[in-house]
């Protein structure tokens, strides 16, 4: 197939990267190359070999990577991204752990990352990982190291790595942490859009170095000077009224002192996927059992209830309700309109009965009125869940004695 440069060594085949082998066979079912070497064919992961070339090609490629051959490095800090381009901000295409090796293949001009208003010291390389990942690395939590034709380490202070004793709760700063309530609303599928907010959060911006902290009542932002460890993981943030505490399982407790001295602790997790898209998920699924009703009538009446009527934009028209007065689900001032939403869900106990839970805003009344509802074969059934328990966005049982209505689709009578 022509001639490849090697991007990472074989010391058991005495091939280092930078070397150039003959190519022979290409498996894309096997993801390998099959090169030629002095004790003959071997098979060698895609990623490990430049694309093949005329010999004359790979010699100038092969030029490209002389002055770093044999030139590796070990991460002293863990979550360091790789990025696509080397400037702080570009897309982050893989985050390397802490001791992982990377190969260094050849310096890229780029933007250093700051620090309290300063350049960090160092360069941005061009690396590749031990699965492939191409990416931009800055050198600043990088510890190089080369390598012999046997494999062995050459050079490279071992002692380095333990250069940033808090590198590892640095990393975890560098995540995005959300109330753990987030998690359990996740995990639960039933999101209270009003309650979960992306912008709550703690996060320390790795371009700027300031740590945001965004909470009910709380909205600050610090330069990030650093952290102390005064206990088993448990670390003092420097000119920063904020004790972080790093607890099994993925969450961190944080203690914040506001500016009374008043302090309040917030139990913190991150979260896997984007925010934004979950509320939006949640948003467009309350739209829908919606549409379900309103495409199901829009106009019902009862003859002792009076007529109900849905608009597309979510409001509504509730005349002759006086028996709703009387019965203690509305108050006398509440208005015979007003408009509706679906953001409660059901337990599983009642889904067996009801399609979901109607929630009415009359005007003229403060409070919210909710109904479990069932869409029937001529018409829409209402029941009163105002004496109903709601807990984490869930009505879990029906209410004592609870009004029971039924109203006809117009179009049917």
């Amino acid at each position: 197939m022509g001639y490849s440069v090697l991007l990472w060594n074989l010391p058991e085949n005495k091939l280092q990267d930078g070397d150039i082998v003959p190519v022979y066979i290409r498996s894309n079912i096997s993801h390998v190359y099959v090169i030629g070497t002095e004790s003959g064919k071997l098979e060698v992961p895609l990623w490990q070999l430049t694309e093949p070339v005329s010999k004359s090609k790979a010699r100038k490629l092969q030029a490209k990577y002389a002055d770093f051959a044999h030139h590796y490095a070990s991460v002293a800090m863990d979550g360091l991204p790789m990025r696509a381009e080397a400037v702080n901000t570009a897309k982050q295409v893989y985050r390397l752990r802490k001791n992982e090796i990377v190969k260094i293949l050849y310096p890229v001009k780029g933007q250093p990352p700051m620090t309290g208003g300063k350049p960090l010291e160092g360069e941005w390389f061009r690396v590749i990982t031990t699965d492939g990942t191409v990416g931009c690395c800055f050198s600043y939590n990088l510890r190089p190291f080369e390598t012999d034709i046997d494999g062995n380490r050459i050079g490279g202070d071992v002692q380095e790595e333990v250069e940033n004793p808090n590198a590892d709760f640095e990393a975890k700063l560098l995540l995005t942490w959300y109330p753990d309530s987030y998690k359990a609303m996740i995990d639960s599928g039933r999101i209270d859009v009003e309650s979960l907010v992306p912008s709550y959060n703690l996060h320390l911006d790795e371009e700027t170095q300031k740590l945001s902290f965004r909470m009910p009542k709380v909205d600050r932002t610090w330069d990030y000077a650093g952290a102390e460890e005064t206990g088993t993981n448990i670390y003092q943030l420097k000119d920063i009224p904020m004790i972080i505490t790093v607890r099994y399982g993925g969450y961190i407790v944080v203690r914040y002192t506001d500016e009374s001295g008043k302090p309040k602790d917030f139990n913190l997790v991150t979260i896997d996927g984007n925010l934004d898209e979950i509320v939006a998920s949640e948003k467009e699924r309350r739209e829908n059992e919606f549409e379900q009703i309103y495409m199901y009538g829009p106009e019902f009446k009862s003859g002792s209830y009076g007529a109900l009527s849905f608009a597309e934009d979510h409001s509504f028209s509730w005349t002759n309700n006086r028996l709703l007065v009387s019965s203690g689900v509305i108050t006398s001032g509440a208005k015979g309109n007003g408009f509706v939403e679906c953001k409660y869900f059901l337990s599983r106990a009642l889904q067996a009965s009801y399609d979901g839970v109607l929630t009415f805003h009359f005007n003229g009344q403060t409070e919210e009125v909710n109904f479990l509802y069932k869409i029937e074969e001529n018409g829409l059934r209402l029941e009163d869940a105002n004496g109903s328990d709601i807990n984490n966005s869930t009505i879990s049982e029906r209410g004592i004695s609870p009004l029971v209505m039924f109203f006809s689709k117009i179009n049917q009578e």
